[in-house]
């Protein structure tokens, strides 16, 4: 028995495999020869050949619904993928579990006259479920990523429908001389929950784990609740940040640089809930640990592999899930590794809120915070990408908003303000002096009214980019990359009618705080916080230094 010794060929027959394909119409060329060959090697699958293309696919058609499972229709590359394109229609309207794949050139030979090739990807894209481009992978991103497709592929045609997998790869095209398939990772999905009993199925591997980890990314407010993370905390470590969870969450990216060299930290199961995640230092630490099994609790069921190693797919809502895993946890005994968590993450929590550092961006930021949190109604919070948000994860205390999706710094302020004119409530926009002037556009609004107040962090520049390891080195930074700038809000704000204030050290920032979260007024507030770079990177080093030795 030998295989073909094209990688995304084997990735993608060994995927099949792992997701029940038993059968496979094969029709006759060249170019998808090497496909063939494999499905024909592999004991679990029975070939069968058509040779016309149009009539194959209906053949396969009939026996998926017959199966009511995934069934394989092999096509060489040009025109004769078109002519399955009636079959993937009926399969469409039919939610028929039929698996096209297409052999294709590189995408090189694409419109330079070579035979028997077209444009071939996305081509039956009106009637599939999920079209998926397999090209030959030449490192472990790119077998990650072909891996991640064709389970992405399978998944959505488990889901009840037609979906195209196109394969290009290069000559030699006969060279079977690979001894078995890889073992590929395999991602399963679990439906919604039905019954208590499929509950207990769902949350098994988090009941036999011995340290299991709960991440939770951006979710909406209100799809998180404070008090069941509270619950939870002494039997799972719970990493969440500001933009999901209900309490604010906990500054868990400042405490992993103490804590991932000691084992006694690492899961054995992680378990991701939300969107994207602020910390990058999370996400690479997640992304080395190889052999951790990973669950994602996914809303709309889709593949979100951020760290690389998803196994398997709860479809289900988040709050749904944490009910769930309450109800499992109730009776179990706190988890010593949740412990040792808790234990750093409180330390962190603690030392964070003791904080009084220098007049600086952070001080403002945690003023905002406390003020906010101080005033006898609820305040709405939305964040700008950047700095901002990274200092909403250190002191927020409640659920942040933030363009977080694409991390952007574009429409921060127009979202706040947006939000702003179907709330009677306080609105607070945290911005960064980059992310402001591009969208100064926000207050040319005659739709503004006095419940939006924004805290402006102007340093002159991308203060971030000083943070990025090895910037230094480049001569454009402050200025072509950063952004450097000596523009001020207050021309703006009086455009505007935006009632405003400026800070240059603290005495003015303490009593601008106070005048921006406290008083009523009829038009939105602006408090522009002015320092430098240099002088808030200082502070910021400061805090995390006295971090790593209490």
């Amino acid at each position: 028995m030998s295989y073909s010794d094209k990688e995304n060929i084997n990735i993608l027959c060994a995927v099949m495999l792992g997701h029940g394909v038993t059968h496979a119409v094969v029709c006759p060329g060249s170019r998808n020869a090497p496909i063939v060959h494999n499905l024909n090697e592999c004991s679990q699958v029975k070939c069968y050949p058509v040779t016309d293309e149009r009539s194959a696919g209906f053949f396969a058609l009939g026996m998926a619904e017959q199966l009511n499972g995934p069934v394989v229709v092999v096509v060489t590359s040009g025109t004769a993928l078109l002519n399955l394109a009636p079959a993937v229609a009926e399969a469409r309207h039919r939610h028929v579990q039929l698996v096209v794949i297409s052999a294709d050139r590189h995408m090189a030979h694409i419109g330079q006259q070579m035979g028997q090739t077209i444009d071939q990807p996305d081509a039956l894209s009106r009637f599939t479920l999920k079209d998926v481009n397999l090209i030959e992978p030449h490192d472990d991103l790119m077998r990650w990523h072909c891996n991640r497709l064709a389970n992405e592929a399978m998944l959505a045609a488990r889901r009840g429908g037609p979906v195209h997998v196109n394969v290009p790869y290069d000559e030699p095209l006969f060279n079977f001389t690979v001894p078995s398939l890889p073992a590929e990772r395999i991602i399963t999905k679990l439906p919604i929950f039905p019954d208590e009993m499929g509950i207990f199925e769902v949350l098994k591997p988090v009941k036999t784990a011995q340290k299991p980890m709960l991440v939770i990314g951006q979710l909406p407010c209100g799809e998180t609740s404070g008090e069941l993370l509270a619950a939870l905390r002494p039997h799972l470590a719970v990493l969440a940040e500001s933009l999901g969870a209900a309490d604010g969450g906990v500054p868990f990216d400042e405490v992993l640089p103490l804590v991932e060299q000691n084992t006694d930290f690492v899961p054995d199961l992680v378990i991701y809930m939300g969107g994207t995640l602020v910390s990058k230092r999370v996400k690479a630490y997640l992304h080395r640990l190889d052999d951790v099994p990973m669950i994602e609790v996914s809303d709309d069921g889709e593949v979100h592999d951020t760290f690389g190693h998803l196994t398997q797919i709860i479809h289900c809502k988040p709050l749904e899930f944490l009910r769930a895993l309450r109800q499992l946890t109730g009776n179990i005994e706190k988890n010593p590794f949740a412990e040792r968590w808790n234990v750093a993450l409180d330390k962190a929590k603690q030392h964070f809120g003791a904080l009084r550092p220098d007049f600086s961006q952070m001080l403002a930021v945690k003023l905002a915070l406390q003020a906010a949190s101080e005033l006898d109604h609820e305040v709405i919070l939305h964040f700008a990408n950047s700095q901002p948000v990274r200092l909403a994860n250190l002191f927020a205390r409640q659920h942040v908003c933030c363009n977080r999706g694409v991390n952007g710094i574009e429409g921060s302020t127009s979202t706040a303000a947006g939000c702003s004119a179907v709330t009677d409530g306080l609105v607070l926009c945290v911005t960064g002096d980059l992310s402001f002037f591009y969208d100064q556009n926000a207050l040319w609004n005659s739709n503004l009214s006095g419940n939006l107040r924004i805290l402006l962090l102007n340093n002159g520049g991308g203060g971030i980019f000083s943070q990025l390891p090895g910037l230094e080195a480049s001569p454009a930074r402050d200025t072509m990359i950063a952004a450097g700038h000596m523009t001020h809000a207050e021309g703006c704000c009086a455009q505007h009618g935006v009632r405003y204030r400026a800070a240059y050290g603290s005495e003015d920032l303490y009593s601008g705080i106070t005048w921006l979260v406290q008083d009523d007024s009829d038009r939105p507030r602006l408090l522009e916080v002015v320092t430098t770079v240099a002088h808030d990177r200082r502070v910021w080093q400061q805090a995390i230094q006295q971090l790593s030795s209490i």
